[in-house]
């Protein structure tokens, strides 16, 4: 298969290892390269096989995976896809990782995976082929950003009343470094949408609020929504915004529908945004697979809100930046540090109009 994705797979646990190697190979033009158990030996390997994708296992013998990560990159440019565990310590690793540079994260429920490996073996399917197929060595664009649209891009705080986000693969390390570098005076109300489990979401929300100048909540049902604060939705579920009896913005959280692709969903962030704020959203879509958030970011401009999105080379994945991009819907493509410039912009001085509380 010489247009095979090659698959490296690093594990400790010989079960895992046969499980992936038998949920992998030969599907989707996918050929697993090698299976070892421990991040040195992966080091080896990867300088050896330089394989297109790296599954990675976080608690290994010898060297763990985190250890292993910044040495794996610098010996090959595979993407890395972290295995994780379920569980609160391996959310944390999990988003270290993706500080450090992986990818991406698969987190598996230990007490559940040799009865249903089904929905497993199909998110694994669907992120190696995604991470594979978007290779770090992106040199053709279908998009190429203009040179002069954050420099031309004229925000206005008068203009909004609440930002939403969504994002998706490779989006943790860029929520981190927009939310972080925002002052505590910034003007506006946050609310973002990650495609993550509820574990990983709370663990998120902490972090951000403890590296943050802003006050970062994991969203609760009708938590009301005030500027100077972060709500990252919660796993498992929708979030909507939806209007106070007493004015200003409160948060919905409900699972329905439960057939969505995602929850959170970012098309239902964004729906609700356009029909509870109307043309007073600024919507920001990053990095990220698939769609999710052509629907919302229709709704958004058809009520004349501001959307924006990540810029094609500072994307993991350029899926969903570039949907809404194509359906001409976007007022800027920007990369992280743009963003920043931009959002800082948003605290000058102004007079608003309808803020919320």
């Amino acid at each position: 298969m010489s247009n095979a994705i090659r698959v490296l797979i690093v594990d400790d646990s010989a079960f895992m290892r046969q499980t992936l190697r038998r949920m992998l190979d030969g599907k989707d033009s996918i050929q697993v390269v090698g299976a070892v158990a421990n991040g040195r030996l992966a080091i080896a390997e990867a300088e050896r096989l330089k394989p297109d994708v790296i599954t990675l296992d976080i608690e290994m013998p010898e060297m763990d995976g985190l250890t292993a990560l910044p040495r794996l990159l610098r010996v090959c440019q595979a993407r890395i896809l972290m295995v994780s565990s379920l569980t609160v310590d391996g959310s944390h690793a999990a988003l270290t990782a993706m500080r450090l540079g992986a990818d991406d994260f698969l987190a598996k429920d230990q007490s559940q995976i040799s009865l249903n490996l089904g929905p497993l073996e199909d998110e694994l399917l669907l992120k190696v082929r995604t991470l594979g197929r978007n290779n770090r060595h992106r040199t053709m664009r279908s998009i190429t950003p203009s040179q002069s649209s954050a420099a031309s891009l004229k925000l206005s705080v008068s203009d909004y009343d609440v930002m939403l986000i969504g994002s998706s693969t490779g989006g943790p390390p860029v929520l981190e470094t927009i939310i972080t570098s925002l002052p505590k005076s910034f003007p506006l109300p946050v609310v973002i949408a990650q495609h993550m489990p509820a574990m990983f979401t709370a663990t998120m929300a902490e972090r951000l609020d403890e590296t943050s100048e802003l006050n970062v909540l994991h969203g609760q049902p009708n938590l009301p929504v005030s500027k100077g604060h972060v709500y990252v939705a919660m796993g498992g579920q929708h979030t909507r915004l939806r209007r106070r009896a007493a004015g200003g913005y409160r948060l919905e959280v409900s699972p329905e529908p439960t057939n969505a692709p995602y929850r959170p969903s970012v098309n239902e962030l964004f729906a609700s945004g356009a029909e509870t704020c109307g043309k007073r959203v600024l919507a920001i879509v990053l990095t990220g697979m698939g769609d999710d958030g052509l629907v919302g970011a229709q709704l958004l401009r058809e009520k004349g809100a501001t959307i924006l999105a990540q810029d094609a080379d500072s994307c993991v994945v350029y899926g969903m930046p570039k949907v809404v991009t194509q359906a001409g819907l976007v007022a800027a493509n920007l990369n992280p540090s743009q963003f920043v410039q931009a959002l800082k912009g948003l605290c000058a001085p102004s007079v608003r109009h309808g803020a919320t509380a």
